[in-house]
């Protein structure tokens, strides 16, 4: 099946809003194997939707539309679709029905607006929207479909799977595919390319791989398509075998930093950590994990010399003799906030995030890395990159890359 993903709204074409609904809807597009050949993003005009509906046809078997659903004057796909498939807007009992059911609670707020939701083209399904007012749509043409879905993000990503993925099943039956992910760290795409040259030579029609590089690591995705189903779990088995001694593991639908935090909470430690030029990321990406509250004790974010000092105890003289980026300040960050929190474990950062502010001897992207830990504190010195969020975002990877690594030794 391919597929063409639609967003219509003139404020993603004026950057005042993400369009995050194109990616969604395409990774679940590729979880089915469905092949998504076109993505385009049109204004609220009925000449742009419709020459976009007609190109979107031209290319694909199935064409998914967002936004434009609303009860205002200028949310125009109800009305332009119901034109183009030849029908009318009636009124739809099942989704008043629905409507009321929504504000059961708030009657009164069932006014004329939301009213106005129930108005759907006459020969479209509707799909059921939980999460909002606006119902989806599916029509059918020719044997081809297209799905109109709300732009708003959390609606469309229930109405996704909820309502469209088990009618796409039923109406494309050749979609078959699977895949698995692994996420590898510490180990640039290149290198670990070579390492695997052989393995990929082996890998059948069907079974491909891919590498998705990111900051820190890269994820591999072993896809099987068609008859090679079958056999994905003997060359996932392969892979697993061709990744021996690396830092690896199985993603499950979540982030590598989320994996990887995910190991750091099975040790049962607690944890903490002191961030100077990674001014929070990592106790970000940490509290981002549900149940991080059992292992994360807290943070402290010490951009200053002053904070460095008065709150995790950095020696004056050190900050003087080697600088605020250096390993004895790495060091006696970690151990002060591992102190501070009582702790069992502690990571700290301290470096030249840039653009500016490197020297010769500490260009841009140097970064000191310290855990502390029951047994005593060690730090590593990096160098990254010149980019300011590259170099934020790789120095927190690794900084979890090195705790772990720590608590595992002991």
């Amino acid at each position: 099946m391919k597929a063409a993903i639609i967003t219509i709204g003139d404020e993603i074409l004026l950057g005042q809003i993400l369009d995050t609904n194109s990616h969604f809807i395409a990774r679940e597009l590729a979880k089915l194997g469905a092949e998504t050949v076109q993505m385009r993003s049109v204004s609220d005009e009925k000449k742009a939707i419709w020459q976009a509906v007609d190109d979107a046809f031209a290319a694909a078997d199935a064409v998914f539309v967002t936004g434009g659903l609303g009860p205002t004057k200028d949310d125009l796909t109800k009305t332009v679709l119901a034109e183009y498939f030849g029908t009318e807007l009636v009124f739809n009992k099942q989704v008043y029905a629905w409507l009321e059911e929504m504000f059961a609670a708030n009657p009164q707020r069932l006014n004329a607006y939301n009213k106005s939701q129930a108005l759907l083209p006459k020969t479209c399904i509707p799909l059921r929207n939980l999460r909002g007012t606006a119902s989806g749509m599916w029509f059918e043409k020719n044997g081809k479909v297209l799905v109109s879905l709300p732009g708003v993000p959390f609606e469309t990503e229930y109405l996704f799977p909820a309502e469209v993925l088990p009618r796409l099943k039923t109406q494309f039956r050749d979609l078959l595919l699977q895949y698995r992910m692994a996420v590898v760290y510490h180990i640039p795409e290149a290198e670990l390319a070579m390492k695997l040259a052989e393995y990929e030579k082996q890998l059948p029609d069907g079974i491909s791989l891919a590498y998705l590089p990111a900051v820190g690591y890269v994820r591999l995705r072993l896809t099987a398509k068609g008859a090679a189903v079958e056999q994905l779990d003997t060359y996932w088995r392969g892979l697993r075998q061709a990744l021996n001694g690396l830092s690896a593991e199985e993603l499950h639908e979540e982030a590598a930093e989320d994996a990887l935090i995910r190991q750091i909470a099975q040790s049962g430690a607690t944890v903490a950590c002191a961030e100077s030029c990674t001014g929070g990321n990592i106790a970000h990406l940490i509290t981002t994990v549900p149940g991080a509250s059992a292992f994360f004790l807290g943070g402290v974010v010490a951009y200053s010399n002053e904070v460095k000092k008065r709150v995790l105890g950095v020696q004056p003289a050190d900050l003087e003799k080697y600088g605020a980026v250096s390993e004895p300040v790495a060091l006696q960050m970690a151990q002060g906030v591992r102190r501070l929190t009582g702790a069992q474990w502690a990571v700290a950062t301290t470096g030249v995030a840039g653009p500016d502010g490197g020297t010769p001897q500490k260009p841009v992207g140097t970064v000191w890395i310290a855990v502390a830990g029951p047994q005593g504190a060690r730090a590593e010195k990096f160098l990254f990159s010149h980019t300011r969020q590259r170099n934020i975002g790789r120095a927190s990877v690794q900084a979890l890359l090195l705790l772990l690594r720590e608590m595992e030794k002991r």
